[in-house]
C-alpha cells in the first residue's frame, strides 16, 4: 500500500462546520479536512457516522484553501438518516479520498446528471469553467421538480442556456427521461466527451447513446463498498473493483461488462439483484 494511500485511509474526526437543505430528501454537509480536501472531481470519501455505519459519499465540493470539504447525502437508509439527524458541531469521522477521477478533454463535454448523481458533476462542471478548456451541456433528470437539485450552481459554470432539465412527471423541462434528453443532444452537438452519474438504468442509456454516437465517455458507477481499497471485493462488477478501478470507468471499460452494467449488482449479503 502507498504512503499515501495509507494515510488516506486513516479515519480522522472532524466536525461538521455546516449543514444546508438541498431538497426534501438531499443535505450537503461541509467539513474540514487536509486529505479529502485534495480530492479531484469523481473520488469519493468514506464517512463515518459514530454508533451507526460507515459510507461512500462522492465529494460534492472542495476549497483547497481553506480545507473544507463538501458531500450531497440522499436521505435513502439508517446511516443517510442519521446524517441528515446530526448538526453542525457534530462530530463525524472521515477516511479518503479514493478512487480515480474524471478526466479533462479540451472541446465540447456534456454532462449527463440524475437525482444525487448530479453532485459529482457539480464538481466537475466548477472544475471545466476554472480551466476555461471546454464547452459545457448539463442534463439534469429527478421525478419531480422538487428533486431537481443544484440547478443554480450549474447556471453559473455553464451557462443558463447550457443546462437542460428533464422530470418524469413533467413538472420542469423535458417530460421524460434525462437519457432521452440526452440523446437529443448528443444527435445535434458535435460532442468531444460525454460524462454521466446516477440511477445506472440511466448511465447505461447515456453510455449506449454514446456509443452509438461514436462519442467517448466515462460513468460513475455506485456499488455497495465497505473497505474503499479493494480487499473486501463487495463492489465487484465484471473484473473490476469499483472502489480501486473506478468508481470513474470509461466507454470502453464498459462494453466489456455489459452482461452486468445497469442490469444486476450485489446486495449487502452478496446476493445478484437487478439494478
Amino acid at each position: 500500500m502507498s504512503a499515501w494511500l495509507t494515510a488516506a485511509n486513516k479515519h480522522r474526526a472532524t466536525p461538521i462546520i455546516s449543514i444546508e437543505t438541498v431538497s426534501p430528501t438531499v443535505k450537503t454537509l461541509t467539513f474540514r479536512d487536509k486529505l479529502c480536501a485534495k480530492a479531484k472531481p469523481g473520488q469519493f470519501l468514506m464517512l463515518w457516522v459514530p454508533g451507526v455505519d460507515e459510507i461512500p459519499l462522492s465529494v460534492f465540493d472542495v476549497d483547497r484553501g481553506d480545507a473544507k470539504v463538501s458531500v450531497a447525502v440522499k436521505r435513502v437508509g439508517e446511516a443517510t438518516r442519521a446524517l441528515h439527524n446530526l448538526k453542525a458541531g457534530d462530530w463525524i469521522g472521515v477516511r479518503g479520498p479514493f478512487g480515480n477521477s474524471f478526466t479533462f478533454r479540451r472541446g465540447k463535454a456534456l454532462l449527463v446528471g440524475g437525482g444525487v448523481g448530479i453532485a459529482p458533476l457539480v464538481f466537475l462542471a466548477k472544475e471545466l469553467a476554472a480551466q476555461k478548456a471546454s464547452e459545457t451541456i448539463v442534463v439534469v433528470g429527478a421525478k419531480t421538480r422538487d428533486e431537481l437539485i443544484f440547478m443554480d450552481k450549474l447556471r453559473d459554470f455553464c451557462e443558463e442556456e447550457n443546462v437542460l432539465a428533464a422530470t418524469e412527471n413533467g413538472s420542469y423541462g423535458l417530460k421524460g427521461l434525462a437519457s432521452t434528453l440526452a440523446e437529443s443532444v448528443m444527435a445535434k452537438e458535435k460532442l468531444d466527451i460525454v460524462y454521466t452519474c446516477g440511477p445506472e438504468p440511466m448511465t447505461r442509456a447515456a453510455l449506449d447513446c454514446a456509443e452509438k454516437f461514436g462519442v467517448y465517455a466515462e460513468a460513475s458507477l455506485e456499488r455497495i463498498m465497505r473497505c474503499a481499497i479493494g480487499i473486501c471485493g463487495s463492489c465487484v462488477i465484471g473484473g473490476f473493483r469499483v472502489c480501486k478501478e473506478g468508481p470513474i470507468f470509461n466507454i470502453n471499460q464498459l462494453k466489456a461488462v455489459k452482461s452486468e452494467f445497469g442490469v444486476w449488482k450485489r446486495d449487502f449479503n452478496g446476493k445478484r439483484v437487478p439494478v
